[in-house]
């Protein structure tokens, strides 16, 4: 093989990644502009832990990514809550939030199964809403810990991540909207 050609694939590879590298910081960057509860950093790196992301071409290969990561984040609070669930000594009103919070999160995992479907068949409106739903999940266990003043949620963390992922999910879809 001469050099020419050799350099000419190194350029192309080289090009290739960059582009995609690009789909993700560039649909991040529009993606937190237009939203305040979006942090870039976050967006980017959470969505790159997801190999999917490394091979999209557009913004609509990022929401797949996107909800596919807060299914698979939603699963892992369903765990964290079980976890929580098992310690004997859990004082009843932080159980009785957990138990809600599990509630919320499985019905949220269904929600974007459903969202998922939606945006495939480009169902925008449907998508948008039932993400919304499971967006409100992470919102609703989060504040019902807040009803009793010495409560402090053991999910904080947790369900800013998930409220966060949905709602890159559903500014991606805006942007795949216009």
């Amino acid at each position: 093989m001469n050099s020419s050609l050799v350099s000419s694939i190194v350029f192309f590879c080289i090009l290739v990644v960059s582009v995609r590298s690009d789909v993700l910081s560039d649909s991040c960057g529009e993606a937190a502009k237009h939203d305040p509860n979006i942090k870039f950093d976050f967006c980017v790196s959470t969505l790159e832990s997801n190999p999917k992301a490394k091979s999209a071409t557009g913004v609509a290969d990022l929401v797949k990514v996107a909800i596919e990561t807060a299914i698979s984040n939603s699963n892992s609070i369903g765990s964290l809550i079980t976890k929580l669930l098992s310690d004997k000594g859990l004082e009843p009103y932080v159980r009785s939030c957990l138990q809600d919070c599990s509630e919320l999160y499985s019905d949220a995992g269904s929600n974007l199964g459903k969202g998922e479907q939606a945006f495939e068949g480009k169902d925008y409106r449907t998508a948008n809403s039932v993400i919304s739903a499971a967006m409100d999940s992470a919102k609703t266990c989060e504040d019902q810990f807040k009803e009793k003043e010495v409560v402090v949620s053991p999910l904080t963390n947790e369900n800013n991540s998930f409220y966060q992922l949905n709602a890159i999910s559903l500014a991606f879809i805006n942007i795949v909207q216009k």
